[in-house]
């Protein structure tokens, strides 16, 4: 029973994680504090899914060219300073108090400010639009009627197009 309860959730994750890409530390990050791991462990676990998802989909988009590779750089090498800085300093205050419970905590408001930076970014959007719910934009843009294909993915767009500051 315990066997299929976490198979499932899982499966949702991985599925979470192909197609938004926050499986990894929304998903299986409480359940495995649900089943009883330790917050150390799941707080390991859950850091190197997210580190294999993220790096994926940024080596991604950059050989695609829809980001700049100094974007990409510059975002690495900010984000890896802060997470040592960030990792070394809550393990040693759990080393120090013990208190594993703030590593719960930690994860909790993540996900509490993750949720909310959503509704925030929602809200901002619809309000631009007028309130305006139309339904799901097309991905395609239809370049001229000779195209063997009638529409080019957004793949095919160009860096200075999808970053045009």
């Amino acid at each position: 029973k315990k066997l299929q309860f976490c198979s499932f959730f899982t499966f949702v994750a991985g599925i979470v994680a192909g197609l938004i890409g926050i499986g990894g530390g929304m998903v299986l990050g409480p359940l495995m504090l649900v089943m009883g791991i330790h917050p150390s462990v799941s707080t390991a676990t859950t850091a190197s899914m997210i580190l294999l998802t993220s790096s994926s989909v940024a080596v991604m988009f950059v050989m695609s060219g829809l980001v700049p590779w100094q974007y990409a750089l510059y975002f690495f090498c900010v984000c890896l300073v802060g997470a040592y800085i960030g990792k070394s300093r809550i393990d040693s205050y759990v080393r120090k108090t013990g208190m594993t419970s703030v590593l719960v905590g930690t994860l909790a408001t993540i996900i509490a400010l993750a949720t909310v930076g959503c509704m925030v970014i929602l809200f901002t959007n619809l309000a631009k639009v007028g309130w305006c719910v139309d339904g799901f934009k097309p991905f395609c843009v239809v370049k001229s009627e000779e195209d063997e294909c009638p529409s080019r993915l957004l793949m095919d767009w160009s860096a200075e197009e999808l970053f045009p500051y």
